[in-house]
């Protein structure tokens, strides 16, 4: 029987592929785990936006057993290495690798309103971020996105979260939280 992958050994092939910067993976699983904490109090569906190798998504996965996980990234030859990954960890009934462009994605009824948590790392600036994001949440629902080690008030503004139906961001460590409007 071949043993089961871990989350590990599925970032480190990315990162020999060059799917993954060149940052240690013991500290990439860290800063992911970042994500973790700021769900503490999220359960249902989350969706990782521009995941790339799976960053954060496959450590909420191995952290979080109980959330249903959606990875999305429009890079196709990324998305079949972390369906591979996916299908080598034993997680395909919990979670789900999708290849699509994440504008799209909020516009199908399975998916717009859909999730509790959208989570991203360096997806893109906040003015794309959150009005793209928005879309894919439940009322209520949050997005978490990385911030920079000292995180920059202005980097949200108040106009760009009004637009986008955000709550004033919650700051966290490595990540901010914005909590969807109705």
């Amino acid at each position: 029987m071949t043993p089961r992958r871990t989350v590990t050994d599925i970032l480190q092939a990315a990162q020999r592929v060059g799917t993954l910067g060149d940052r240690p993976i013991p500290e990439v699983i860290e800063h992911a785990r970042q994500f973790v904490t700021a769900l503490a109090d999220i359960s249902g569906r989350v969706i990782d936006i521009g995941t790339g190798a799976g960053v954060p998504g496959l450590v909420i996965a191995d952290d979080r057993p109980d959330l249903d996980i959606v990875l999305a990234d429009r890079r196709a030859t990324r998305m079949d290495a972390l369906r591979l990954g996916v299908a080598a960890l034993g997680w395909t009934d919990r979670v789900t690798v999708l290849t699509t462009d994440i504008d799209e994605l909020g516009k199908h009824p399975e998916h717009a309103g859909r999730y509790d948590a959208v989570v991203c790392r360096g997806f893109g600036p906040p003015e794309s971020t959150a009005p793209l994001a928005r879309p894919l949440l439940k009322n209520g629902g949050s997005l978490i996105v990385s911030e920079p080690p000292s995180p920059d008030p202005s980097r949200w503004s108040e106009d760009l979260l009004l637009t986008a139906r955000f709550h004033p961001p919650i700051y966290r460590p490595g990540v901010v939280i914005l909590v969807a409007k109705p």
